[in-house]
């Protein structure tokens, strides 16, 4: 965590008239307004890919000279997921909001896997606009210097990511994220939101996984009435008395058939929102990681003194080792001394360590608590 960069954005804060902080969403616009696909390498080997174009309109006069009066700049996905694995980096008490989906999640047959598709791509340009948003709306995220570089610096803003040695951060946090940990002590308040977070997740990923079995039921069992629709059509053809009852009954069917698709797509929309019901979910989840990371690292450091002052004492008194004794090995009270000495530095460094550890532990639940109480996610101008 880089708490200079923490203190920079409170000391930038400043009081609106209602009472909240200042964000950058006060002064300035900002849209991820189209996309376009693209490609790299030979004619023969072609990697493509696309990109957003992100718009950043100052609103306010005074901000001209600060922001610049508009800026644009084409983002790949990946660079999105870059700008969030450094805030959750630099800020791991932040519940971080959610990207859109990489790939097609709970699909079923309507809805196309190509991440190319037309509508995904659309859907996801939508999501990363409010991915924006929130962060330009968040009390703490707003100011940040690297969200402000992504926003204006096209290439910039990746020599910054990588100079500033932000990939191997994360690099490592992932690597930390992916073992075990059993802890001695936890703290009640962040285990209840470690379980809140669990199962929430759980709840609304059983949730969208059933929609989209019984999506894909609907969708198959209204479209075999187009088949009846068009068996009662040509039936009608050869039946002189029947034919307008027939004609009528393939229309009705015809009509069955097509009126699951407007539903469907509205049923898409309430998907859409349960999945980032379900991201939040996770990054709530990651917000009690990393305070587990911390209490782990703070248990390793306050055992390896403990254990640095046993071995002290035996020294002292002259304790030796199994195999010291077999070989009749004995310290003379020089080495003793010296032994000692070294222990000592090793204790007073260790202790430290476990010092600062508390401390960035201490600071970390304050924050984490007073953030899940009171974090209010934007939804009237940013959903």
């Amino acid at each position: 965590m880089t708490e200079n960069t923490e203190e920079n954005n409170q000391n930038s804060l400043t009081l609106v008239k209602n009472g909240q902080p200042d964000t950058l969403l006060n002064h300035v616009e900002i849209s991820v307004s189209e996309s376009e696909r693209r490609a790299n390498g030979s004619l023969n080997i072609r990697d493509y890919y696309t990109v957003y174009l992100v718009e950043v309109k100052v609103t306010d006069p005074e901000y001209h000279s600060k922001l610049g009066k508009l800026t644009t700049v084409w983002r790949r996905y990946t660079e999105f997921e870059q700008l969030r694995d450094y805030l959750d980096v630099t800020y791991p008490y932040v519940i971080l909001p959610p990207l859109p989906e990489k790939r097609v999640m709970f699909g079923w047959q309507k809805i196309s896997s190509d991440t190319f598709d037309p509508n995904f791509i659309d859907r996801r340009r939508a999501g990363l606009e409010n991915f924006l948003l929130r962060i330009a709306a968040h009390p703490v995220l707003t100011w940040d210097e690297h969200f402000i570089e992504f926003l204006q610096q096209e290439e910039g803003w990746r020599e910054s990511y990588k100079a500033n040695g932000y990939l191997q951060l994360v690099e490592s946090k992932l690597k930390s994220l992916s073992l075990a940990v059993r802890l001695k002590k936890t703290d009640p308040k962040i285990e209840e939101y470690k379980q809140y977070g669990i199962t929430l997740h759980n709840n609304l990923n059983n949730l969208l996984k059933a929609r989209s079995r019984v999506a894909e039921k609907q969708y198959t069992v209204h479209k075999l009435h187009a088949n009846y629709g068009r068996v009662f059509s040509e039936w009608s053809v050869i039946e002189k008395e029947m034919g307008d009852a027939l004609q009528k009954t393939g229309h009705y069917f015809d009509s069955l058939a097509s009126s699951i698709d407007a539903s469907l797509e509205d049923e898409e929309l309430l998907a859409d929102q349960l999945k980032e019901y379900l991201f939040f979910a996770i990054s709530l989840q990651n917000v009690c990681r990393n305070y587990e990371i911390l209490q782990l690292q703070l248990e390793d450091a306050e055992e390896n003194v403990a254990n640095k002052n046993v071995e002290r004492t035996r020294v002292q008194q002259g304790k030796t080792g199994l195999i010291s004794r077999l070989f009749g090995a004995v310290d003379t009270e020089e080495v003793r001394e010296f032994k000692v000495n070294q222990l000592d530095q090793q204790i007073e460094e260790g202790a430290v360590v476990v010092n600062n550890t508390k401390e960035s532990l201490r600071y970390v639940v304050v924050r984490s608590i007073s953030l899940i109480s009171n974090q209010r996610i934007v939804t009237s101008s940013v959903i």
